[in-house]
């Protein structure tokens, strides 16, 4: 993938997480290629950084998750750290405890993301994909999750999010054999929404993400807090959150320039206001 960004990469983790903005679009990118982009705890914790950074920027509009090398988008976990972090199940609630908090600010996180996915997406980057809200794939990369094969018990939030993607038939095929499926396969079963050569996938990536950079963040905003509570049970629906973010747009300076823009037959310019 080119690395052709507006902005001085910055670090996390010892460099294993790195940080790019370009345009509107933040980039982070899990840069630990030896290890086909295997996540340590130190990572997991870099990334929850770099994710607040990136929100905190009010010039970012949509951020994008990549992996370093090619041959990973993340692998999963850092199986060599299992004897010191997850050596049994206190060692495990803890390293779960920790890793979640960050699973967490992207399950929540206010802005669009996009998983760009090349080579192997495995256990803990299927959560780290299956979170993003959008998953973009390049031809041939691989999607599973070995739990079975290791002894784990995947959790909670990620079984949920393999579920409301593919359904409980395949999310029960997938974890009990451990089986890996290719890119047309995740295709097909709804893992996944678009799939592109690999020398595309970037290119393309990109272009969905200055497509929404572009568009009105109140109105993106919008259709994501409304799309999370379709998702919940009716009665944890928090209505009024939907309400109050379709008067924001209805009463923005957004809503005003769109029709503008459209009566002049010229290209809007949003500000998220």
């Amino acid at each position: 993938m080119p690395d052709i960004f507006s902005t001085t990469e910055v670090p996390y983790a010892d460099g294993k997480i790195l940080r790019h903005t370009t345009s509107g679009i933040g980039v982070i990118t899990f840069n630990n290629p030896d290890k086909r982009n295997a996540m340590s705890l130190e990572m997991w914790e870099g990334f929850g950084e770099a994710l607040t950074s990136l929100r905190d920027d009010e010039t970012v509009r949509v951020v994008i998750l990549r992996g370093a090398g090619g041959k990973a988008f993340v692998s999963g976990a850092d199986i060599s750290q299992f004897e010191k972090t997850r050596h049994n199940a206190a060692a495990s609630e803890e390293y779960a405890r920790r890793s979640a908090a960050q699973r967490a600010l992207l399950a929540d996180y206010p802005k669009p993301t996009i998983a760009c996915i090349e080579g192997f997406c495995l256990g803990g980057g299927m959560q780290v994909a299956m979170l993003a809200d959008i998953r973009i794939a390049a031809r041939g990369s691989q999607f599973g999750i070995p739990a079975a094969k290791l002894g784990i018990a995947y959790g909670f939030d990620g079984l949920r999010h393999l579920v409301s993607l593919v359904g409980p038939s395949w999310a029960r095929l997938l974890m009990y054999t451990g089986m890996r499926i290719d890119s047309d396969e995740a295709l097909r079963i709804g893992l996944v929404e678009r799939v592109f050569p690999v020398d595309e996938l970037w290119g393309e990536t990109m272009t969905i993400a200055e497509t929404i950079s572009q568009n009105a963040p109140l109105a993106i905003k919008a259709a994501k807090i409304t799309i999370a509570q379709v998702l919940k049970d009716e009665s944890q629906r928090d209505m009024d959150a939907i309400k109050a973010i379709g008067n924001a747009c209805m009463d923005s300076r957004d809503f005003r320039e769109g029709r503008q823009a459209f009566m002049e037959k010229r290209k809007p310019q949003f500000q998220g206001r």
